[in-house]
C-alpha cells in the first residue's frame, strides 16, 4: 500500500477552507477514482493530470488509484487543484519525496503539456492558506505576483510540472517552456475617465453628487436626454478617497475570484467602478454560474460604484436583486452544491429619463407619450428600490445661460468630500460604521440628543405621506452628510431641509 499526501485550498465564495489531498495506489486493476464531492471541471483533473505526467517524461502507475479531497463534505469546484492532485499520485509512487510535498500547499490547472496555467481565487487561497499555518505555497508563475501580495506567504512560482517534481527530488527534465499568460475576463474595475469639471451647469445635480459620495449614500437621476446624468455619474468614483489597507484586500480578493485582476499594479486601492448594460441578467448582476457561483458586479462593485444606466430598460428582476444588498452590504447566491457569501457595499447611482421619449419634463408639452406609458415606463423602478436610494433629484436640460458658468474640478470636490469622510471617521470611530450612510436611524437619532426638535420637517413628511419610516432615516444621514460638508459639528434646521429636498425630488414635505 503506498499514500501521499499534499495540501491545496478551495473557496466558497470569498472563504477559503484548506483541503488534504490524499492519493492511495492499491494493486488491482488499474483505474483513477477522484472523490471528495468534485464539481464537472474538477472531475475532468483525471484525464489532465495523466496526461501531464506522462508528457513530463514520468510513468504513470498502474495500479487502482483513489484520490480523496478531504474534508469530503465540502463542496470543491475548479481545475485549481489539479497541481495537487498530481503530486499527491506522484508522492505516493515514491517518484518524489513526498514528506517535502506533504505540508505544501499547491495551486495550479495542468496543461495536457504538463505546463501550469493559472487559475482564479489566488489571493484569497494563499490568505487562507497562510491563516491555516500553512505559508509554503506553489502557484503557476503567472499568479506568483498576486500570491505575493498576501504578507507572510513564502511562494514559489512554476511553470510546468517537471519543475515542481525537480523541487521535490524528482529524476525529471525540467524543459524550457513559456509560462502561460492569465486569461483575465477585461478590466471591470477600471476607473472612469473624466473631470467633474466637464459637466456644464447642473449645480444642483453636482451637489447632489458631492453629498452623495460624502456620506455614501446611493443616487437617483431623472432627467431628459444629454442633460449630463451619465457623465455626473462616471465622475463620482473620482470623488471617492483611496480605499485604505483592509479595504483594498477585499476588493481586491472579489476580483481575483472574478477573474478581473491585474496583479501587476498591485493591490486594488482605487473604488471599483461596474456600468452594466441594461441587458445584463440577474446572475450577472448578483452573481451565479454552474457549481458555486462566481461574484457579479454588484460584488465587483464593492467599495465603489454601480453605475446602471437608463434603469428603467433594466429587467424588473434585474432591478428587484439588488434591494438585498442595499440593505445587507453582501449577496448570498444559493446553488444546490452551495451557498457562497460575496461582499457588496457599493454606492448604487439609477440614471432615468422621465419618459420613454426623455421630453416630460417642465410642463411636459413636448412630451409624445400617454401617460399609461409613463407610469409603467418609471414604474419598472419599484417603489421599495426608490425608498432605498438616499438622494434623487432632477436634472434638467442645461440652458444656455449656464454654459459660462466655472464649474469646480473633481480635485476641488473630491477635497472637501475627504474632510467631510474624515469628520464621519472621528464620529464613528469604535462603532461598526464609518459613513452616514451605513449608520442606523436610531443611532443617529440618539446622537442629536436634545436637537431631535430638528425632526419636525421630517414628521410632517412621514404624515403627508412623502416620507416612508425606511425614508426618514435617511433624510437623517442626509442631514448630517450636508452638515459635515458644511464643517459643522451636528445638522441644523436648514441642513434638515436642504436633505429632504435631496430626498424627495421636489414633492415637498
Amino acid at each position: 500500500m503506498a499514500l501521499g499526501r499534499t495540501r491545496a485550498v478551495g473557496l466558497v465564495g470569498l472563504t477559503g477552507h484548506l483541503v488534504e489531498v490524499e492519493a492511495h495506489l492499491a494493486p488491482s486493476l488499474p483505474a483513477f477514482a477522484l472523490v471528495g464531492l468534485p464539481d464537472a471541471s474538477l472531475a475532468e483533473a483525471r484525464d489532465r493530470v495523466r496526461a501531464a505526467v506522462g508528457s513530463t517524461g514520468l510513468t504513470w502507475p498502474n495500479r487502482r488509484i483513489t484520490v480523496n479531497l478531504s474534508p469530503a463534505a465540502l463542496p470543491k469546484s475548479g481545475p485549481g487543484f489539479d497541481l495537487a492532485v498530481a503530486v499527491a499520485v506522484l508522492a505516493a509512487a515514491e517518484l518524489l519525496e513526498a514528506p517535502r510535498a506533504a505540508g505544501v500547499v499547491h495551486l495550479g490547472e495542468l496543461g495536457l503539456d504538463g505546463r501550469l496555467r493559472p487559475v482564479r481565487g489566488v489571493l484569497p487561497a494563499v490568505a487562507a492558506a497562510v491563516a491555516a499555518g500553512h505559508p509554503d505555497v506553489v502557484v503557476p508563475e503567472a499568479d506568483a505576483p498576486e500570491a505575493a501580495l498576501v504578507p507572510g506567504a513564502r511562494v514559489v512560482a512554476c511553470r510546468s510540472l517537471a519543475e515542481v517534481v525537480r523541487r521535490y527530488g524528482g529524476a525529471v527534465a525540467v524543459p524550457d517552456v513559456p509560462a502561460v499568460p492569465p486569461a483575465r475576463v477585461g478590466g471591470a474595475h477600471r476607473a472612469p475617465s473624466g473631470d467633474l469639471a466637464d459637466v456644464l451647469g447642473q449645480g444642483e445635480a453636482r451637489a447632489a453628487v458631492e453629498v452623495a459620495a460624502a456620506g455614501g449614500h446611493h443616487l437617483l437621476l431623472v432627467g431628459p436626454p444629454g442633460a449630463g446624468k451619465t457623465m455626473l455619474a462616471s465622475r463620482l468614483p473620482g470623488l471617492l478617497p483611496d480605499l485604505d489597507e483592509a479595504e483594498a484586500v477585499e476588493v481586491t480578493a472579489v476580483h481575483s475570484v472574478a477573474g478581473t485582476f491585474d496583479p501587476d499594479g498591485g493591490l486594488l486601492h482605487r473604488p471599483p467602478y461596474e456600468d452594466p448594460h441594461h441587458t445584463a441578467t440577474p446572475a450577472s448582476i448578483v452573481g451565479g454560474g454552474s457549481g458555486m457561483p462566481r461574484p457579479g458586479a454588484a460584488s465587483r462593485a464593492h467599495r465603489g460604484v454601480l453605475f446602471l444606466d437608463e434603469a428603467p430598460e433594466f429587467p424588473t428582476a434585474v432591478l428587484q436583486t439588488l434591494r438585498q444588498p442595499l440593505e445587507h452590504g453582501e449577496v448570498v447566491v444559493h446553488r444546490a452544491a452551495g451557498a457562497a457569501r460575496y461582499p457588496a457595499r457599493f454606492q448604487l447611482v439609477l440614471a432615468a429619463n422621465p419618459c420613454p421619449c426623455g421630453r416630460a419634463v417642465g410642463t411636459g408639452i413636448a412630451c409624445t407619450c400617454r401617460s399609461l406609458e409613463r407610469r409603467r415606463y418609471f414604474g419598472k423602478i419599484s417603489g421599495p428600490l426608490l425608498d432605498r436610494v438616499d438622494v434623487q433629484v432632477e436634472v434638467p436640460a442645461v440652458r444656455r445661460a449656464e454654459l459660462g458658468e466655472p464649474a469646480e474640478s473633481t480635485a476641488t470636490v473630491a477635497a472637501r468630500v475627504a474632510a467631510a469622510r474624515s469628520a464621519q471617521a472621528g464620529r464613528w470611530s469604535g462603532t461598526p460604521w464609518r459613513l452616514n450612510g451605513d449608520v442606523p436611524g436610531r443611532v443617529l437619532r440618539d446622537r442629536l440628543g436634545p436637537g431631535r426638535a430638528l425632526l419636525g420637517l421630517v414628521d410632517r413628511g412621514i404624515d403627508r405621506g412623502t416620507l416612508t419610516l425606511r425614508g426618514a432615516d435617511r433624510v437623517l444621514r442626509l442631514a448630517w452628510t450636508v452638515a459635515d460638508l458644511a464643517g459643522r459639528a451636528a445638522p441644523s434646521t436648514d441642513d434638515v431641509g436642504r436633505a429632504v429636498a435631496l430626498r424627495t425630488r421636489g414633492q415637498g414635505a
